[in-house]
């Protein structure tokens, strides 16, 4: 009986909001507070603690009631006050975040079914809360986007910040180094792409044929991950495929088997398992082109040739990368490697973010020297030849001014942003109508002005 109230009481809350204004001063059950014009609805905040407690959260479920809780308020606020702005998001700004997140959900749970098991809700219902709580999150950005629009530090601001840091609890920067690369790809890879894609062929015509698609994906794929699972790789949106591969699949129909699809990560055969609007889950069989010992030899000497040219002073490396190296994103900077993120193009790496060959060569190097070529794997994961140069090293220290100036001015104005929306909620706290349900008053934080 008592759900069955809360739930006709959670009607009336969708279809008689004037009922939660702010002037009426009532609280019904199935509200935990009122912030402003907004309502926190209790089966919002139990079900939001249920998730984290399923998610593995031990935190005792008071502390963990109040902790959501005053999140809940804290972001009734922005909302409130999104409203007295008239900030709105529409839904096509969270489109594309929504259905990245319904497919890691169904990816982790592993199937639809298993998700709605796991949350106890349908599939309609799972969707619409994320989509709520990614259109809240998106509008209290953009309020915090403006309260914070101005925030600056100053070099001043900065030095005060850092000469307030304890010295003893400084961060320890780990060592860092500046490469120069210059790669060479397999020679004659063509000859190899037409092996690969002939052997592909062959299994494709087993398949056909009425073989297993799973068994042989186990057996011959070369993609590690997706073999274990016979070549699955669950449901994803077209956005998160290569393109080719993305457009093949979404063409198929359910258990049928694509042409050859050629990526930058080699040879594809896909078969599609089921398709639910823009997602699709899929199973993959790769093969990647093998390079020949010979082809790896001549690559090697082409690399030693150039590098003994660029030791002898014949070259500078920077122009060798650029008519010789065929890594396109280092080639155009001398060969100096940068971070693929395009947000953030630093040019140090930790030992840390280089790949197991990168690794061992660069460790024994000292600055300026130039290493002998070595077999290793780019970014795809397919087999290329390199030669590098370390440029320079940035010894592990103590995070300082000098070094570290970056990071320490994103620390600095993550706090200050942290003191002015501080202030802001605390003002906001003040001017704003505030109703807390008797059953939270309990809640320490609740202290801090909540309570009126």
């Amino acid at each position: 009986m008592k759900k069955k109230l809360r739930f006709c009481l959670t009607l009336i809350c969708l279809f008689l909001p004037g009922v939660f204004i702010a002037n009426s001063q009532v609280l019904v059950e199935s509200v935990a507070a009122v912030v402003g014009n907004e309502v926190i609805y209790l089966s919002d905040l139990e079900n939001t603690v249920g998730d984290l407690i399923r998610n593995g959260d031990k935190t005792p479920i008071n502390n963990l009631t109040c902790r959501v809780f005053q999140q809940m308020l804290v972001s009734k606020l922005f909302m409130d006050q999104a409203r007295i702005d008239s900030i709105n998001v529409t839904d096509d700004a969270v489109e594309g975040d929504l259905n990245m997140r319904m497919n890691d959900a169904i990816r982790t749970a592993g199937s639809e079914e298993a998700l709605v098991t796991y949350f106890k809700k349908s599939m309609p219902e799972i969707k619409r809360d994320i989509k709520k709580k990614l259109l809240e999150q998106q509008i209290v950005g953009e309020v915090q986007s403006k309260i914070s629009k101005n925030i600056t530090i100053t070099p001043a601001a900065l030095k005060k910040f850092y000469n307030s840091l304890p010295k003893d609890s400084l961060p320890v920067v780990p060592a860092k180094y500046e490469i120069s690369l210059i790669q060479s790809d397999p020679p004659d890879n063509e000859e190899n792409k037409a092996e690969a894609r002939q052997k592909l062929l062959d299994i494709r015509s087993q398949i056909l044929a009425g073989k297993s698609f799973n068994v042989l994906a186990i057996m011959y794929s070369e993609d590690p991950e997706s073999a274990k699972n016979g070549g699955e790789i669950g449901f994803r949106v077209r956005g998160e495929l290569e393109k080719p591969y993305a457009d093949a699949a979404f063409s198929l129909t359910k258990n049928t088997v694509s042409r050859i699809v050629e990526t930058k990560y080699g040879f594809h055969i896909i078969q599609l398992i089921e398709r639910k609007g823009d997602l699709a889950n899929t199973r993959h069989i790769l093969i990647r082109p093998k390079v020949k010992p010979e082809q790896a030899a001549k690559a090697m000497a082409r690399l030693d040739s150039i590098a003994n040219l660029i030791r002898k002073d014949s070259i500078k490396f920077e122009t060798a990368a650029m008519r010789f190296s065929t890594h396109k994103d280092s080639r155009i900077n001398g060969g100096k490697m940068v971070s693929p993120n395009p947000s953030a193009r630093i040019s140090w790496f930790t030992l840390e973010e280089l790949n197991p060959e990168m690794y061992v060569k660069i460790r024994e190097m000292k600055v300026g020297e130039i290493s002998d070529p070595f077999k290793t794997t780019d970014e795809n994961n397919n087999e290329v030849f390199r030669i590098i140069k370390l440029d320079n090293v940035l010894p592990a220290h103590s995070a300082n001014l000098k070094d570290d100036y970056q990071s320490l001015y994103d620390a600095a104005l993550v706090k200050e942003r942290g003191d002015v929306f501080d202030k802001w909620v605390k003002n906001k706290i003040d001017i704003t109508y505030i109703k807390i349900s008797e059953e939270f008053k309990s809640c320490d934080f609740l202290k801090q002005g909540w309570l009126k």
